[in-house]
């Protein structure tokens, strides 16, 4: 059943419309193709920081208290993300204030003034956002993981950049970016929600249609390369270890996504997953423990994370292995196969309650290149995996050449690579 509409304006703007006449708020979100890995060493973490720089003034509302105060004065949620493939600007906000919440956002989009004095404050406040994430090696502990697999190339590089990267940015510098990569055939505009779709298609079209085209600029292919086990263990004196182990994948256009999430589903995707009954059960090792896949548009991962008591640090690992190595010996049961899917379909129909899902569901498959697949659609794809596909995803991924460990924890000259193998 097809409950969305895709109009693309002559300039290339893509938009996407998902009527919900039951819905109380109506969602706006502008995507466009900017984040880390179109970025140079010499520029790492300017996606982020003009995500930033959009909300601290534009032509229309100078100030950055114009903007937000405009926001809050409507009640809306609302912020921003920047990722590895593309930024994200939202406002969700009840129905009658859509046309006001589409207004400010485009404004932010389209007319954002990078006043140089404010530029220099924002600074102070990347800098301190990056040190809260170094103050969270929970989160922390992901970064490490791309750095270890990737190496030195945009996908392994640290999306909010660098501390002396960031102090050196200009008021240029964020021109420059922009004028290579907001631009119409690179932007998508959701709208989800209790709105009209024919009243929200002109709006839109007025806000966007005199977006001018340019030359987009393009993100370098990743490189993969491995031939053995891999390790990466940062020192900090910490209560817990927090680690992430996994493989390499396959990019997110592979039929076998399915197999996949089903697998990570199994694996660690809930209290009655296999390793939340091993790490935290049994062996009482871990508070969280859990696994998932992370698939971009040329690659991708398989992962579990934990935070683990030092002491059961080697058994976790073990166990972890072995648990992907099951996956691999032999096919999983009928019963486990259906609760996976009821469980993941479950949580996604879920997910769809809120206009914010239901927009970002479809935006997120528009920006990165993907046909528009609907919910049902989705649905079907993962009622119809066998375990023998599991069973073959796993023997294709799990291999030692593909294997990674970043941890964080009190370790000075540690090494874990006697037990990484598969």
């Amino acid at each position: 059943m097809k409950n969305f509409e895709r109009v693309i304006l002559p300039n290339g703007v893509r938009v996407i419309l998902v009527p919900n006449a039951q819905s109380l708020a109506t969602t706006v979100a502008v995507l466009v193709e900017a984040g880390s890995k179109y970025e140079t060493k010499e520029i790492n973490g300017i996606s982020h920081f003009l995500e930033h720089m959009c909300f601290k003034g534009t032509t229309k509302r100078p100030r950055p208290i114009d903007i937000a105060g405009e926001l809050d004065g409507l009640g809306a949620e609302y912020n921003a993300s920047t990722g590895h493939e593309y930024t994200t600007y939202y406002a969700k906000v009840k129905n009658e204030s859509f046309h006001q919440a589409l207004d400010i956002v485009t404004d932010l989009y389209l007319h954002p003034t990078f006043d140089s004095g404010e530029i220099e404050k924002e600074k102070g406040v990347i800098i301190e956002e990056i040190n809260m994430y170094e103050d969270l090696p929970q989160r922390r502990v992901n970064d490490l993981f791309f750095e270890l697999v990737y190496g030195d190339q945009p996908a392994g590089w640290n999306i909010a950049g660098e501390k002396e990267t960031v102090k050196k940015f200009t008021r240029e510098d964020f021109l420059k970016y922009r004028a290579a990569h907001y631009l119409p055939q690179a932007t998508t505009v959701v709208i989800a929600g209790g709105f009209d779709a024919a009243h929200a298609k002109r709006a839109v079209e007025a806000h966007f249609g005199m977006l001018a085209r340019g030359e987009k600029g393009t993100k370098p292919k990743v490189v993969e390369t491995q031939d053995r086990p891999r390790e990466l263990v940062k020192f900090k004196e910490s209560d817990q270890t927090h680690l992430v182990m996994g493989f390499r994948a396959f990019d997110l256009r592979d039929e076998r996504r399915y197999a996949l999430e089903l697998l990570a589903d199994i694996l660690g995707g809930g209290m009655g997953s296999r390793l939340f009954q091993r790490v935290r059960e049994e062996l009482g090792a871990a508070y969280y423990v859990r696994a998932g896949a992370d698939l971009f548009s040329d690659h991708g991962l398989i992962e579990m994370s934990a935070g683990v008591t030092h002491d059961k640090l080697r058994d976790v690992v073990g166990a972890g292995l072995e648990e992907f190595l099951r996956f691999t010996k032999e096919k999983v049961s009928e019963e486990d196969l259906d609760r996976a899917k009821r469980h993941v379909t479950g949580q996604f129909v879920l997910s769809l309650e809120t206009s914010d899902t239901q927009g970002y569901y479809y935006g997120g498959q528009e920006v990165m290149g993907m046909p528009l697949q609907s919910p049902e659609e989705y649905v079907a794809k993962l009622q119809a995996v066998t375990a023998e596909e599991i069973q073959g995803v796993a023997r294709n991924l799990f291999k030692n050449d593909a294997l990674n460990l970043a941890l964080i924890g009190p370790y000075k000259d540690a090494s874990f690579l006697d037990i990484l193998k598969v």
